[in-house]
């Protein structure tokens, strides 16, 4: 008789014990909302109240500030599973390595950054973002924020072996990330001037099909690495 768990209810576990982790420590799952506020709000003060000037750069802002609290949050996608020995877990279980991984980066994107897109029509009232501007930066924030987990998710698995690695992170991470940058504001900007945007985000589309593809398979590969 089989008695090995199914995807789904390996999925269902490890969903609700990262959710019940996060509640204990739910003051520092907080900190890239807040820092993501903060960008902004000094983005604000930098270049002055006048509304014309923020309403220019606000997509832009908005998507740096979302960018760089992802960062912040990068290090810790499967450093305590490595701390506590969870990882060697994942790789004895009887379900694919990479499906565990898949289910981590959704549920971390979940918790860091969906809340940082539902926040973005908040963030973009404190710079003036025209409102005709938001539908289009909430597709690029949906589209994008998922790939910025995705691509995150190889990096940190890359260097999950490795003692105080945050800057390393964030240095092998911006160079990943620049691309979903530049089609993400982009095309929020494209749209303002009355340029047709579906290309930036078609190629954003691609990009996150393609990750959610390859990347669970390339960040399993890179933890097998790291723990052995």
């Amino acid at each position: 008789m089989n008695t090995a768990p199914s995807l789904f209810q390996t999925a269902r576990a490890l969903v609700v014990r990262d959710v019940q982790l996060l509640w204990r420590r739910r003051g520092d799952a907080l900190q890239p909302a807040l820092f993501a506020l903060l960008v902004v709000v000094l983005f604000a003060l930098g270049l002055g109240t006048a509304p014309l000037v923020l309403s220019k750069v606000a997509p832009a802002v908005i998507w740096v500030a979302v960018l760089l609290a992802g960062l912040l949050s990068l290090d810790t996608l499967f450093r305590g599973d490595a701390e506590d020995g969870s990882l060697e877990q994942w790789i004895l279980a009887p379900v694919p390595l990479a499906w565990l991984v898949l289910v981590r980066v959704l549920t971390h994107w979940a918790t860091t950054a969906l809340p940082m897109v539902l926040a973005a029509p908040l963030l973009g009232e404190m710079l003036h973002l025209p409102r005709s501007e938001l539908p289009m930066l909430l597709a690029t924030l949906a589209l994008g924020t998922p790939l910025l987990s995705l691509l995150g998710a190889v990096v940190a698995a890359l260097t999950v072996g490795m003692r105080r690695s945050g800057i390393l992170v964030a240095l092998l991470a911006l160079p990943l990330y620049v691309p979903v940058l530049v089609f993400g504001a982009g095309a929020v900007a494209a749209s303002a001037q009355g340029l047709d945007a579906s290309g930036a985000l078609l190629w954003l589309a691609a990009g996150l099909l393609l990750s959610l593809l390859l990347a669970p398979l390339a960040a399993a590969a890179a933890i097998r690495i790291a723990l052995t």
